[in-house]
């Protein structure tokens, strides 16, 4: 269920409290939502999720995205998120969290190209977003 992308960072699709003691089993530190909050009627509510993962000793956030896409601010918080470990990250099908991985590993510093490598293994394509991987890596 959760999608190797760096040794650390994975994403998930939509994940449960349930979920979270899994989580803690393989080691992350940091659960990441980016799912805002009543975007659909089977979904769980965040404040759930941070229960469960207080209760596991791990970090949670959330960085919603929405429809409007992404913000520089959100950029950092992910950034940020990563610097304190491993890092599950999730949202309805793990795509919007991969991206976000993808534009927070370039304002890192990272590699477009490695970038693109690394999502393309867990089976996800962020190639549409080189120009602004380029452009937050600072090349």
């Amino acid at each position: 269920m959760f999608i190797r992308i760096t040794d650390g960072v994975s994403v998930a699709p939509q994940i449960t409290a349930d979920d979270v003691a899994h989580a803690a089993a393989d080691g992350f530190r940091a659960i990441v939502n980016n799912r805002p909050e009543g975007e659909s009627a089977d979904q769980p509510p965040g404040a759930e999720i941070a229960a469960a993962a207080q209760a596991a000793g791990i970090a949670y956030v959330a960085i919603p995205i929405d429809h409007t896409g992404f913000n520089l601010e959100q950029v950092d918080a992910m950034a940020s998120a990563m610097d304190g470990g491993p890092v599950l990250a999730f949202c309805r099908s793990g795509t919007r969290s991969c991206n976000l991985w993808a534009l927070a590993e370039a304002k890192r510093g990272g590699d477009p190209a490695t970038i693109i490598a690394a999502a393309g293994q867990g089976g996800y394509n962020v190639a549409g977003l080189l120009p602004l991987l380029k452009q937050l890596a600072g090349g």
